[in-house]
């Protein structure tokens, strides 16, 4: 990977090879902020677009408002070096709430939005709304003995190949603990309101886990398009939270059998 924008906090990753007079695909990862866990999904994405990934420093503590308007800022840097301008905005989990906030804050900026179990619902999840205050009581050593207990509710271990799980376990494992603990935080605080949710017209697709073992992933996508009036669903039954990294999931394939190309 390349970094071709950096501000500070955060920078923007060229996935692919340059292709300037190809639609920008831009990734935004899910919590660990990494923006290295869409590399199994690369090889068909690369035949219509170029490729980059939004990377969210392990340090950054910035509020939603602040993180969107770093990344707004990146692709309007990045966009005066393009021949195309046109943008595929794609977020998975914590990814998804930064794009629905990037979407209302400059929908100009966006042709197409994808939504990849977004976890815009957290903060209506009791169970999770106890357990942010008991992070507070982690030690450090503890945590990171810890995070590959939480492995089978954020993926379908078994449908993924060993190296995947491998990449997982180590997005997960280079946050801090204080990090972890404050982007905890920013997801229970996430808001977007429906009338927000309504002004907004570009297409958008949800993809959503029928196995997720971790969110209320598909009632949330059934949640958002009552709001989001040109938008479509596509369920994956079998699949698990981070479904981008099992083997039988084709995010091109995806895209192409819901015209979404």
């Amino acid at each position: 990977m390349q970094v071709i924008q950096r501000i500070t906090g955060v920078k923007l990753l060229r996935i692919s090879a340059s292709k300037k007079d190809y639609p920008l695909f831009i990734y935004l990862p899910g919590m660990d902020g990494t923006g290295e866990l869409l590399h199994t999904q690369t090889d068909g994405l690369i035949r219509i677009f170029e490729v980059v990934s939004v990377s969210i420093s392990p340090h950054n503590l910035s509020n939603w408002e602040t993180i969107t308007l770093e990344i707004i800022e990146l692709i309007k840097l990045e966009l005066k070096q393009r021949n195309n301008q046109s943008i595929y905005l794609c977020g998975e989990s914590f990814g998804g709430c930064l794009a629905l906030k990037l979407w209302s804050f400059a929908p100009w900026l966006l042709e197409k939005v994808i939504l990849v179990n977004p976890a815009s619902s957290f903060n209506r999840q009791f169970l999770f709304s106890l357990g942010i205050p008991l992070t507070q009581w982690i030690p450090e050593f503890l945590y990171q003995g810890s995070t590959s207990v939480l492995l089978p509710f954020l993926a379908s271990l078994g449908r993924m190949k060993e190296q995947d799980r491998l990449k997982l376990l180590k997005a997960m494992n280079s946050l801090p603990l204080n990090t972890v603990k404050w982007r905890l935080s920013l997801l229970k605080d996430f808001l977007i309101k429906p009338v927000e949710l309504i002004r907004l017209t570009q297409p958008v697709l949800i993809i959503a886990s029928g196995s997720d073992l971790l969110l209320p992933s598909l009632d949330e996508a059934n949640r958002l398009l009552n709001y989001l009036k040109n938008g479509r669903l596509e369920i994956l039954p079998n699949s698990g939270h981070a479904c981008l990294l099992e083997k039988d999931v084709n995010l091109y394939q995806l895209l192409i059998s819901n015209n979404f190309v």
